[in-house]
């Protein structure tokens, strides 16, 4: 039996075919059809493909949120190039690893970030330079080379397995490492969620988030347009106008952090502002305040926290309208196609009700591993396709799933994943730290404020030293907003710092 196409490319083909004058894409006033996007996506493809890129090869993006980010990324999978997204709020050096790291052949850059690039740009193997909105001196026009483009056929027999996208999360060792996402782990992953989530052939989504993040992209932005929906694309994150865009385009459905739909809830007129069009907010990315979930139930916006990790494409659990209320604070069950489990210290399956373990998953959105780093991703996933998050969490009697802590000490601030091991490295070489330990602190603002504990060589820093110090290695929000000058650091027998210690000693807001 032949199995239909479902690569990114394959299943895009067929909803432009089914709905061709649909809305597709509307940003900044502008709405494309299905028809009119993959239009320009072929014309990109035609592009890459003059320019040497074939089936394989990466292709890189660094620009706030456009339309050309999705060109790019169906341009590509027409190829069966893969797409690299790139995170705009990283620095030169840590942008010149990743792109290095992934062997990018050519790179697309909008006019905010072009000269991050350029700083770093003799240091990158990059073939080809093409400059989105604009384009200067040693950069392409985007625009020019899509009008004048010939289009390029998809390929057909490209493998289900191959990698789609290569998604860089920060390593706990100080490395990125970028999460091999292929067409079937896109595919299944959206397919599970439509049978778990109630997204309909006439949803309108608001994607505020950065498509950069798999919680940006892949929340709802490509299962909408898997089911024919329209996406309402913002450039960046504004809390007001997020707001009011729900009811100028009768959004039914949107992705966010917690920070953001605080913000939101936090605009004056957020009780006068008409919600009733959206059926789904899913927050995710860091736990949800109940506080939170209260306030939006308070204006009836159904209100959702999910729970899922780049490396899985994104999401394990959701919790379902109908539980929202009996189960508040729970991350949900698991979406369809997705086994779960919880595994103690020895690797034992935790089978009660309650009990603490590391959060184990399984199925078919699960990546195929981590890009270069064989042995990274023997440690992830186990011959038997078992996933290890690195969370801890419980499951209660009735099988929804609660996510308590962090194995790993992961700090998640403003839902952006801040791994202390990178910004420890850095702080370590300023001249006043003898020892430097990188915890998360509460913060009703973000969710975890980033924490500097700070044992001090004489006179200690200030909290403005040290981030002015990491701040041209370091994106901002990896920065440390908070700083603690202990006498000594905690260790236990073995030397290692004792970060739950810690965590317990300032488990206050700064």
């Amino acid at each position: 039996m032949t199995i239909p196409d479902h690569t990114l490319a394959g299943w895009f083909a067929r909803r432009v075919n089914q709905t061709p004058s649909r809305p597709m894409l509307t940003f900044e006033g502008v709405t494309w059809t299905y028809r009119e996007f993959d239009a320009r996506a072929a014309a990109l493809a035609g592009v890459l493909r003059d320019g040497g890129v074939s089936a394989g090869d990466r292709v890189a993006y660094l620009a706030f949120n456009h339309p050309s980010f999705l060109e790019t990324m169906f341009a590509c999978a027409r190829l069966g190039a893969i797409f690299v997204p790139l995170n705009f709020r990283l620095t030169g050096p840590e942008l010149a690893f990743i792109i290095a790291d992934a062997g990018v052949h050519t790179i697309l850059a909008g006019p905010d970030h072009r000269s991050v690039i350029d700083g770093v740009r003799n240091d990158l193997p990059v073939e080809r330079w093409i400059g989105v909105e604009g384009a200067p001196d040693g950069w392409e026009d985007h625009e020019g080379l899509i009008a004048a483009a010939e289009p390029a056929d998809r390929v057909l027999d490209l493998d289900i397995e191959s990698t789609a996208v290569i998604m860089y999360t920060s390593g706990t060792t100080g490395r990125p490492k970028g999460a091999m996402l292929s067409h079937r782990n896109l595919w299944w992953n959206n397919l599970g969620t439509l049978h778990t989530q109630e997204y309909l052939d006439n949803e309108v989504t608001l994607v505020v988030a950065p498509l950069f993040h798999i919680g940006g992209l892949n929340v709802t932005t490509l299962i909408v347009l898997q089911r024919g929906g329209e996406v309402v694309l913002h450039r960046h994150f504004d809390p007001a106008a997020a707001l009011h865009a729900i009811p100028d385009h009768g959004i039914t459905s949107m992705f966010g952090v917690p920070a953001m739909f605080l913000f939101m809830s936090q605009q004056s007129d957020f009780d006068e502002v008409d919600l009733t069009s959206v059926r789904i907010a899913i927050c995710g990315g860091a736990p949800v305040p109940e506080p939170l979930m209260k306030r939006y139930a308070g204006v009836g916006v159904p209100f959702f926290q999910g729970y899922g990790l780049t490396e899985t494409a994104p999401s394990l659990t959701v919790l379902t309208k109908e539980y929202t209320d009996a189960k508040l604070g729970s991350a949900g069950r698991p979406v369809f196609f997705v086994d779960m489990k919880l595994i103690d210290d020895d690797g034992n399956t935790v089978t009660e009700p309650f009990a603490m373990g590391e959060i184990c998953a399984r199925g078919p959105n699960i990546m195929s591993g981590y890009w270069n780093r064989p042995e990274a991703t023997a440690e992830a996933i186990d011959d038997d396709g078992w996933f290890r998050t690195g969370d801890a969490g419980y499951v209660d009697e009735d099988g929804f799933w609660f996510v308590a802590d962090r194995v790993k000490d992961m700090v998640i601030s403003g839902g952006e994943n801040v791994y202390p091991a990178e910004v420890e490295e850095i702080l370590l070489a300023h001249p006043s730290v003898a020892e430097v330990a990188v915890i998360g602190t509460p913060s009703e603002r973000w969710g975890e404020a980033v924490c500097a504990v700070v044992d001090a060589t004489g006179e200690p820093p200030t909290l403005e030293e040290l981030r002015d110090f990491a701040g041209e290695q370091l994106a901002r929000y990896k920065l440390p907003t908070r700083l603690e000058v202990v006498d000594e650091i905690p260790h236990n027998a073995s030397g290692k710092m004792l970060k739950r210690e810690l965590r317990a000693r300032f488990d206050t807001e700064g």
